[in-house]
């Protein structure tokens, strides 16, 4: 039997390919959705006698994705993807019944359907609760400039109208979806005059406003959460505020590795752990993740596949779960994220068709240029008129009792719609309902553009045309606008990089050198208004910066590291905790694209600019100084080791151990003394290459306990093999000072020897316990 997973699967393809397997079982097969991916097109070139696939979603977008997996199955039946759409065509309204029962015929040999509830009778229910919600001024604000500024995208007509092309379309979505979660997903919205972890992150987001409420209370009732979100920039932020209300989280996302997932995961499970909160993205950490220690799931954001959110669930609602668990999806009212949940209700709709009840259609298809320009639209009025609302105060629980309603009414809505379970058209949806008027039955699709721009333009308000102002300096008959357009104009300010603070800039002063050039600038081009020269006269006057200032800002802007990325920083932290901050050449094998060269400049200017650009910069620290201390206590231990095996001429056949009473029952001596050989020849921390190595072993051919033994009790072997050694060096150094001490005392006539000074024994036990400390 061989249990591995799909990373394995997709690097060792090749070992995996020379066996004639009996059965192949893939767990989480829904992965194998598309046919092309690399880890479908390994599995189906295994050979096997029988092949079992476990899903909780085959299906999640299309049709195709189930012929994908039921080509899998069986490759001789279901082979051609376009028969499959010949034999399923429901377009025809005729035969809609008679395809229906071919259906039926065909999945009812290859599914079984078990949902927990049928597995797990004592399984408490889920329950989910849609909490809607207000934008912050700020982010109201942002939507309305979003709006503004592709107004003709959204302004798409026939004739010589505007056409919006489908990208640019789906670019505004996610513009607006960002807006939604946090203003500061934007560049440069963030006051950086204002302290990082402060207030002002909470206030400016009308979700993370609510989430603030919501979590509070949760806390005091003793609940653990899981939050998820599709962005890991918004997971970002949700650090910074778990720092500023010091919450102990965890964090799983695309870019965590698969020892620090296993690791968080672990610290989470862990019995009376402290942590509080799990921050995860749905599509990195809404899979084969068990984290039912937590009772309460928060969806900051809406997947476009619904099966996602479902799969985010189901992390913590899972056989096992004893607490009642809540999902709270938080949605902003009167946006795109009211059109994406219909969306994903849509989608849900055609999985009870034709997975739950036996059905098939296949007509919840691609966002269209149309659906998109729907979505966008939806509520822009409502946005532009509700300019005094912001994020009310209210009490948590009127929240939650709103939310209860507003799930209710949604559920209402839902069962109304499953009148047709055959029937997906998106008709049933108001797209373009706004202030009770449904643009959709306007004739024709000018009209309703024509309709659309009118209640953007009056939500936006008239534009008031200042009364025309003349003064002396103005031409006799120009409005202050046309005089304005006469004089010359002042010149901009040059943009400045951006630098964020792990580039290690000294941003203040070359904002100061920046502002200071502007200004010179304005004081020249009035200058030069008013006839003056502009080359030596301004070099006098001294309104360019001097020689000086501009080398300055010359020499601040090269030390600053402009490609290092937020990744490549998180890479170097980690890399510099694992392997110690001198050891370069690892560091930068863990750093993708940097050279040595690179790695060790950033190292150096980090350890010297960090303590005064870097607000977390003890905690860095902190980190990379307890990494290079475990380093430390290796190192030693790997000395000892060393010096024990090199006082024997064949340390594999004649090395001793001074147990006392640590011998153990599991070891012999004949396996500890192969343990302390083969560490020493492998290097320390190899344990799996030491397991090998006693499975090649023709000594320990036979003996079955030893070989059974897993890595990590091994390495807890040899660190109490490698204290005994250590503690064994100890004994040999005191007695020697103190035979010393004696011959002293008897030549001098001092007497006996002393006791060692108290310093020496606290140095001695503290090296016990960091050599302990390494081994756990």
């Amino acid at each position: 039997v061989c249990v591995t997973s799909y990373e394995m699967v997709t690097k060792e393809a090749t070992a995996f390919r020379k066996f004639a397997w009996r059965y192949v079982i893939v767990d989480e097969a829904h992965r194998m959705k598309n046919e092309q991916s690399l880890l479908s097109q390994v599995l189906r070139s295994l050979s096997s006698h029988s092949r079992l696939l476990i899903t909780g979603t085959p299906l999640q977008n299309n049709l195709h994705e189930l012929w994908a997996l039921l080509n899998f199955l069986l490759p001789d039946i279901f082979s051609s993807a376009e028969q499959w759409r010949e034999w399923f065509d429901l377009d025809d309204k005729e035969v809609e019944e008679e395809v229906i029962s071919k259906l039926h015929k065909v999945l009812r040999p290859f599914l079984l359907r078990r949902v927990k509830g049928e597995v797990e009778g004592d399984l408490p229910p889920k329950k989910e609760m849609l909490l809607s919600l207000g934008l912050s001024p700020m982010q109201r604000e942002q939507y309305k400039s979003i709006l503004k500024r592709d107004i003709d995208a959204l302004y798409s007509s026939t004739g010589t109208q505007f056409a919006a092309n489908k990208g640019r379309l789906l670019n505004i979505v996610m513009q607006l979806r960002k807006c939604c979660n946090h203003p500061y997903l934007f560049e440069g919205v963030e006051d950086k005059s204002l302290p990082p972890y402060g207030e002002h992150l909470v206030e400016n987001s009308g979700k993370l406003t609510l989430l603030d409420k919501l979590l509070v209370r949760l806390k005091q009732g003793g609940h653990r959460v899981l939050i998820f979100s599709q962005m890991t920039r918004m997971l970002d932020i949700l650090e910074d505020y778990c720092h500023c209300r010091e919450f102990e989280y965890c964090r799983i996302d695309g870019h965590t590795g698969g020892e620090e997932r296993q690791d968080a995961i672990d610290a989470f499970n862990a019995p009376n752990s402290s942590v509080f909160l799990f921050l995860l993205s749905t599509r990195a950490g809404g899979l084969g993740i068990n984290l039912q220690t937590a009772d309460t799931v928060v969806l900051y954001d809406s997947d476009w596949n619904p099966q996602a959110d479902l799969q985010a669930q189901d992390r913590a609602h899972r056989i096992g779960q004893k607490k009642q668990v809540n999902v709270y999806r938080l949605m902003v009212a009167d946006s795109i994220e009211e059109k994406m949940i219909e969306r994903a209700e849509l989608k849900l709709r055609m999985d009870a068709a034709v997975i739950q009840q036996g059905r098939l259609a296949d007509k919840s298809k691609a966002m269209s240029k149309e659906d998109a320009i729907h979505a966008i639209r939806y509520g822009a009025d409502k946005i532009f008129k509700a300019s005094n609302m912001g994020v009310t105060d209210e009490d948590i629980e009127v929240i939650l009792s709103r939310g209860k309603d507003l799930t209710s009414a949604r559920s209402q809505l839902t069962d109304k719609n499953k009148k047709g379970l055959l029937d997906f058209s998106s008709s049933d949806f108001a797209y373009q309902n706004f202030e009770g008027t449904d643009y959709s039955k306007q004739t024709g699709a000018a009209a309703s553009d024509l309709a659309f721009m009118t209640n953007v333009v009056e939500a936006m308000g008239k534009r008031e045309r200042p009364a025309a102002v003349y003064s002396e300096r103005e031409p006799r008959g120009f409005s202050a606008q046309q005089a304005a357009a006469l004089m010359p104009k002042l010149p901009k300010m040059r943009r400045m990089p951006e630098m964020r603070d792990f580039q290690l800039y000294n941003a203040p002063r070359i904002q100061e050198l920046f502002v200071k050039e502007h200004e010179l600038e304005i004081a020249r081009s009035k200058r030069i208004a008013q006839g003056g020269n502009s080359g030596e006269e301004a070099l006098a006057d001294g309104e360019v910066l001097s020689a000086a200032e501009e080398a300055e800002r010359r020499a601040l802007l090269d030390a600053g590291f402009a490609t290092w990325g937020r990744t490549d920083f998180n890479r170097f932290i980690r890399a510099a905790e694992r392997y110690g901050r001198r050891d370069v050449e690892k560091i930068a094998r863990e750093v993708e694209g940097k050279t040595v060269d690179e790695v060790t400049a950033y190292r150096d200017a980090l350890f010297d600019r960090g303590p005064v650009l870097l607000a977390e910069w003890e905690r860095i620290e902190k980190k990379i100084l307890e990494g290079e201390k475990k380093l430390a206590v290796r190192e030693e231990m790997q000395e000892a080791l060393r010096s024990k095996i090199a006082k024997y001429d064949n340390a594999w056949q004649q090395l001793t151990l001074k147990y006392g009473t640590s011998r153990g029952k599991v070891f012999n001596e004949e396996e500890d003394r192969f343990l302390l050989c083969m560490t020493n020849k492998l290097g320390y921390g190899q344990w799996d290459e030491l397991k090998r190595e006693i499975r090649r072993s023709l000594e320990f051919r036979f003996d079955w306990i030893f070989k059974s033994r897993t890595p990590q009790e091994l390495a807890r072997r040899v660190d109490l093999l490698i204290r005994l050694v250590m503690n064994e060096g100890k004994d040999g150094a005191q007695t020697a000072r103190g035979g010393a001490t004696g011959k002293r005392g008897a030549d001098g006539g001092a007497g006996s020897a002393q006791p060692a000074p108290k310093a020496a024994k606290e140095k001695d036990g503290g090296a016990a316990a960091a050599a302990a400390g390494a081994a756990n």
